[in-house]
C-alpha cells in the first residue's frame, strides 16, 4: 500500500476529512528512530489496507507538528473521523505500535 506525503495544503483533505482511519507519522530526515521505524511504517500500510499511512516531514510542516504538540519523533498519531485517536512516541516493534494504537 502507499504511504502519502502529507503537506499542509493536503492536510484536511487528507487525514481529516478521511473516510478511513489514518495513521500519521511524524518524521525527519536527520532522525535516526525514524529511518529505523520506516520499514515498520511500511509493512503496517502493506497489511492494513482498511488503515491509509500518511507521512509528515516535521521539517517541511514545522506548523502541523506545533499544531498537534509533536515535541519528539518520530510521533505516531491515529486519526479517525478527523479527531486524534491515539499516538505514540519514539521507534518501537510492530505488535507494540498496534497495541498502543489499538489497531
Amino acid at each position: 500500500m502507499n504511504i502519502t506525503t502529507i503537506t499542509k495544503d493536503n492536510f484536511q483533505q487528507e487525514v481529516l476529512q478521511s473516510s478511513k482511519p489514518v495513521l500519521v507519522d511524524f518524521w525527519a530526515s536527520w532522525c535516526v528512530p525514524c529511518k529505523m521505524l520506516a520499514p515498520t511504517i511500511q509493512q503496517i500500510a502493506d497489511e492494513m489496507p482498511e488503515l491509509k499511512v500518511c507521512k509528515i516531514n516535521i521539517d517541511e510542516e514545522m506548523s502541523l507538528a506545533q499544531d498537534y504538540q509533536v515535541m519528539s519523533i518520530p510521533t505516531l498519531i491515529l486519526f479517525k473521523n478527523g479527531q486524534v485517536s491515539a499516538r505514540t512516541m519514539g521507534n518501537m516493534p510492530k505488535q507494540m505500535i498496534k497495541q498502543e494504537l489499538g489497531l
